[in-house]
């Protein structure tokens, strides 16, 4: 697929988006649409968009880039993920429907004090910040190696254009517009995976009769793994981790949780919740498949693409233009979906828990601010993501960095576990020191632990993040 082709593409996306944010917006500029959708988001509409923004572009890319490697362990923690949301529906929806949030980090204040309030939103501003950039930034070195560098546009102009542009379609009614465009972003994302694995299929000599055999009996399709229990594959620690991340990536995250409030009413974010637990699972597998067969693909025709380079590789160079086109629309659907809600919640925790705009000022001057908080993202997403590119070249880095970034959702997970399930108080002033030893000490044994007792974490040291937050609590708490 040709550059200008693709440049085109992606222009044509995005004038799409702006149109839908135009015809959505119109004159409700005001708060009440840009955090809360004005309370009146239809529930399948926030289900389905919620698996755009689930599925980042690493997911898109990373996801089927490992099956050679680890076949279908990845679903473990997808099915660690349905008991996650099952919690989410039933503890915490009721929780933030009856306290009518906003931001899901007012809880804290008014369970623990105005630190822990603080704490939990400037870990959450922090892990987004960074891990949400950090994605977009590996979408756009995909994007610059197939399009721009080809066209001689330099990398700053490729990553600054890009994010102004989401905010030109997020700007005037943010989450009431995010709820529309990622309905769309999350169907061409689907449209494009299920077209790949129609067309790799094909050229396997495969049909619908004989493709559930041919999965079945490969390699690369072994899910469940209970041999070793130190090994970072073994079942039992990918499905409670998977059930934590759920929790604490979805439920304690402002992002993902914003788009649940916008809903009308309990009873439809229960339902919201429980169809995209449902479709999740499902376009999970489905990456996986086309996983699969692209490895297959890659091995029967002797194609030296491996890992996050698989569906890159085969999509742009040998499995003709109607793959290349969807892969490119799939991948800027995931990518761009992800990050204009990130966008969106950033902007609303930064003005309703640090700036705290909705106590301290008027309705008009409460739109002023958060417009120009707005544009105060849009300028630290251009600056991390230009920042790592430039300054920190080395790839195994930037990993760290983002595997890094999920560990401040420990302290979340502390934090709610601490005052959804005891009735203790805490000494307020001391729980940013506790969140903060239990980030370090979590990454200290990350990093050490095969070494010091012969056992490698996984995901589950979110999980041991969480519980170290959860004794500092209990050693600060009032007696």
């Amino acid at each position: 697929m040709e550059p200008i082709s693709i440049l085109l593409l992606i222009l044509g996306y995005f004038g799409l988006l702006i149109l839908i944010s135009s015809l959505i917006s119109k004159k409700d500029e005001g708060n009440d649409a840009f955090f809360k959708a004005n309370k009146n988001s239809p529930w399948y509409l926030v289900a389905f968009g919620m698996i755009g923004a689930s599925l980042s572009g690493v997911t898109f890319i990373s996801v089927p880039g490992k099956v050679e490697a680890s076949q279908f362990v990845y679903f473990q923690l997808v099915l660690g993920y349905i008991v996650g949301y099952f919690v989410i529906g039933t503890v915490l929806l009721p929780l933030y429907y009856r306290l009518n949030l906003t931001s899901i980090y007012t809880y804290l204040g008014d369970r623990f004090g105005k630190n822990a309030y603080k704490t939990g939103a400037w870990f959450f501003i922090l892990s987004r910040t960074v891990g949400s950039n950090l994605r977009l930034m590996l979408v756009a070195d995909v994007l610059q190696t197939i399009v721009f560098d080809k066209l001689n546009v330099p990398y700053w102009v490729t990553v600054t254009v890009t994010i102004l542009l989401i905010w030109v379609y997020t700007n005037k009614s943010g989450i009431k517009t995010i709820i529309w465009t990622d309905t769309l972003q999350t169907l061409f994302m689907l449209i494009a995976v299920v077209f790949c694995i129609v067309t790799v299929s094909q050229d396997l000599g495969l049909n619908i009769s004989t493709l559930s055999g041919f999965i079945a009996d490969s390699d690369f399709s072994k899910t469940f793994f209970f041999e070793d229990i130190s090994s970072p594959n073994y079942f039992w620690k990918q499905f409670l981790s998977g059930a934590f991340i759920a929790i604490v990536m979805t439920g304690l995250d402002q992002d993902m949780m914003q788009k649940n409030l916008t809903c009308r009413s309990l009873k439809d974010a229960q339902k919201n919740m429980f169809w995209f637990t449902i479709v999740l699972t499902f376009v999970n597998f489905l990456f996986l498949v086309m996983g699969l067969l692209f490895t297959e693909y890659a091995l029967k025709y002797n194609i030296d693409a491996h890992k996050d380079q698989l569906f890159p590789i085969l999509a742009n160079e040998y499995l003709g233009i109607g793959v290349a086109f969807f892969f490119v629309l799939g991948l800027i659907a995931a990518a761009y979906s992800s990050a204009d809600s990130a966008l969106t919640s950033l902007t609303t925790s930064f003005s309703i828990d640090i700036l705290e705009i909705e106590k301290k000022y008027d309705t008009i001057k409460q739109v002023v601010i958060r417009k120009q908080i707005h544009k105060m993202f849009v300028l630290v997403s251009v600056l991390v993501i230009l920042g790592f590119k430039y300054f920190v070249e080395d790839a195994s880095i930037i990993d760290k960095v983002l595997k890094f970034a999920g560990f401040t959702y420990g302290p979340l997970l502390g934090l709610y576990s601490f005052g959804l399930f005891t009735k203790w108080n805490v000494k307020d002033k001391w729980v940013p020191l506790v969140a903060i030893f239990a980030v370090i000490t979590s990454i200290i044994l990350n990093l050490n632990s095969e070494a010091w007792f012969g056992f490698a974490f996984g995901f589950e040291i979110l999980i041991v993040n969480g519980l170290l937050t959860f004794v500092g609590l209990m050693l600060i708490r009032k007696r």
